[in-house]
């Protein structure tokens, strides 16, 4: 028992003295201020360094001042001004229209005191029994008015659900006009001390209310009628599908919604089964991917607010650098969900040649007595093999198949900022984008691209102006896309436009003996053309905004253009290593360079599939290797399959023999 008291006292002594060491140690350092950037809800991980303190940047744009961390780069993305401005823009107009309603005019910066007469279309007759009452006014009394950074008591309510530095909602306070009041809300308590500080730095906290919560239960506190928004926001890092239910339900009657998706490797068919079980969807790989898009983000929209007897109005669709952008406006009516159905469509795709083919789900018909009968579709519009190339078919959808913009309200849009361009930095390319959308075929979902219709029978490619010419004179309709700058969007079949293609193969023949039977090219040009096709330039094949020269599709400006690395706690950052990291694996698919008779050696080593089936015609003069396999190999590769016995495998010295033993 002695020695272990000693032991024990032993022990007691050591701890003591370490503990007394590091004390005298701590009182020797200087004492560090805390970093509020630098930490999340007050602590740091045990074993992890403590990063140097982070210096205030403050960031510019529009009419707010923003301050934000530099150790976290991604609460402010330069790319996504565009999308800010736009917003800006579409929320401005809309504001005019509700608060024209109410007899109230906005004052928006820069523009000439003019008094616009609004008519929302929902409501005409109501807009028009309030005009006359507006003539009978008495001269000395002055219509209401609503100015920026004002609260206007009958104003829009607006709730950005995901603010992160709060950029968004300052804008909102200090550029749009009409507001009540902005929720800028987060579920980081970080992020809400960020919203606080830039609220207090633009001077808008009587209008922009910081706010810490889950985006979807803060609307889901929100569904009473009296309690909707009449603006909600929702631009999430990736998918925005987990808050797209309590959007609908919180946005009030006629209110607008504004939906940013930056998951575009989803929406655009690297991964169907992904995309249907975030938006109920399945997305095709399809040069049209960018329109596709967006009309399965409308669809998803609309089917949550079916569920709630609400339908969905798209007013502005947009694909623009790596998101798509969508702001629809939502309604409740039981009588308008029935016609839901009618509005969606299945896309049958060809996989060899690309000619696609769209069927309703529903089917709107009339009735006796004025009434609308609501049936099931018949179909499919295509045989189990393509037409054209004999290829099979991709189902993919459903999608939106009604159109994606409002042109009355598109219009507004783009008047409103050409005549005030100083208001945004970038005005010139909303002018642009909105320019190409009012110049689109609205009741033409989806496009063919011209890079798309050339390579499929591998010959050289028509310029745009031609294609567009030939189809004009063999009296279809056909339209650009502000989503691809290549796009042939037209009403006119599939046949039409390789009756087209082909005519154009005989003025630029292709080498039909490199072509294999089997493929789409061979088969497309073994027909011959129905139409014959003029290539001889139209007037009016050149657009208005291509003919003004206006910037529809902005060239990337700078290195790494692109969505920002998601989110890092603590701010940590994506330092030099990181850097390093994509500079390794950048092309790393690619071929490295080589000597061409190490390339002929290598590719010797292939059999020639052609030579296989008898079809070679280049003998000694193939790349591929004309040699059939020799039986040695084919015994030993028939060994591999079998299964091995003890007899052909002995076990060699020192193996351990039993059951379970490889």
């Amino acid at each position: 028992m002695s020695g272990a008291r000693i032991v024990l006292w032993l022990n007691l002594t050591l701890r003591s003295a370490r503990s007394l060491g590091r004390a005298r140690f701590m009182e020797g350092q200087p004492q560090r201020p805390t970093n509020p950037f630098s930490m999340e809800n007050g602590t740091v991980p045990c074993g992890e360094k403590r990063p140097p303190e982070a210096k205030e940047t403050t960031v510019s744009e529009g009419a707010a001042k923003i301050a934000f961390p530099s150790a976290n780069e991604v609460f402010y993305n330069p790319v996504q001004e565009f999308n800010r401005d736009l917003t800006c823009a579409v929320i401005t107009e809309f504001a005019r229209i509700q608060l024209g309603a109410k007899g109230i005019q906005i004052k928006v910066p820069g523009e000439k005191d003019v008094q616009k007469v609004v008519v929302d279309l929902s409501e005409q007759e109501e807009d028009k029994a309030e005009l006359k009452e507006g003539a009978n006014m008495d001269p000395g009394d002055e219509p209401q008015t609503a100015a920026v950074g004002e609260i206007c008591e009958e104003g829009l309510r607006v709730l950005e659900g995901l603010a992160a530095s709060g950029l968004r909602s300052i804008r909102f306070a200090r550029e749009v006009p009409g507001l009540q009041s902005v929720v800028a809300n987060d579920a980081s308590a970080r992020a809400v001390d960020l919203i606080r500080h830039n609220v207090q730095l633009n001077k808008v906290a009587h209008l922009v209310q910081p706010s810490q919560a889950d985006a979807r239960m803060l609307m889901y506190q929100h569904q009473r009628v009296s309690e909707r928004f009449e603006v909600i926001d929702l631009d999430p890092y990736g998918s925005p599908a987990s808050f797209l239910d309590a959007a609908v339900q919180a946005v009030s009657e006629g209110g607008l919604l504004c939906v940013t998706c930056t998951d575009m490797a989803v929406l655009a068919g690297n991964s169907g089964e992904t995309c249907y079980s975030k938006y109920g969807a399945m997305a095709l790989k399809s040069r049209a991917a960018p329109e596709q898009a967006l009309r399965i983000v409308l669809h998803s929209l609309d089917l949550r607010a079916n569920c709630y007897q609400r339908f969905v109005v798209p007013l502005l669709s947009i694909s623009a650098d790596f998101y798509v952008r969508v702001f629809v406006r939502v309604f409740t009516g039981q009588a308008k969900v029935k016609a839901s159905a009618s509005k969606q469509a299945l896309v049958f795709q060809c996989v060899g040649c690309g000619a696609f083919h769209l069927q309703r789900l529903g089917k709107a018909s009339g009735a006796p007595g004025g009434r609308v009968k609501f049936s099931a579709a018949c179909g499919p519009p295509v045989a189990p093999e393509c037409e054209h190339c004999g290829q099979r078919h991709q189902i993919g959808g459903p999608v939106w198949a009604e159109p994606i913009h409002d042109l009355d309200f598109v219009g507004r849009i783009l008047e409103a900022v050409s005549t005030n361009p100083s208001r945004f930095h970038t005005s010139e390319r909303i002018r642009g984008v909105l320019s190409v959308v009012t110049e689109e075929l609205l009741d033409v979902p989806l496009y063919y691209t011209l890079d798309q219709l050339s390579s499929t029978i591998h010959c050289s490619t028509p310029s745009l102006l031609q294609l567009r010419s030939a189809l004009l004179h063999a009296g279809f309709r056909v339209s650009l896309s502000h989503a691809c700058k290549n796009a042939v969007k037209t009403d006119a079949p599939a046949s039409v436009l390789w009756d087209i293609m082909r005519c154009w193969e005989k003025e630029c023949p292709v080498k039909r003996e490199r072509l294999s039977e089997t493929s789409p090219a061979f088969r497309i040009l073994s027909v011959e053309p129905r139409l014959q096709a003029n290539f001889t330039i139209r007037d009016d094949a050149n657009p208005s905004s291509r003919q003004r020269g206006l910037k529809r599709f902005q060239a990337n400006p700078e290195a790494n253009w692109g969505p920002r690395p998601r989110a890092r706690p603590r701010g940590k950052t994506v330092g030099e290593a990181m850097e390093d990291r994509r500079k390794l694996f950048q092309n790393k698919r690619k071929e490295l360079a080589e000597d061409p008779a190490q390339r002929a050696a290598r590719l010797k080593t292939f059999p020639c599939k052609r030579f296989k089936e008898g079809t070679c015609q280049r003998g000694d003069q193939c790349c591929y290797s004309h040699r059939s396999p020799t039986p040695k190999a084919t015994a030993e590769a028939t060994c591999t399959n079998c299964p091995q016995t003890p007899n052909q495998n002995p076990p060699g010295p020192g193996a351990t023999a039993g059951p379970g033993i490889d």
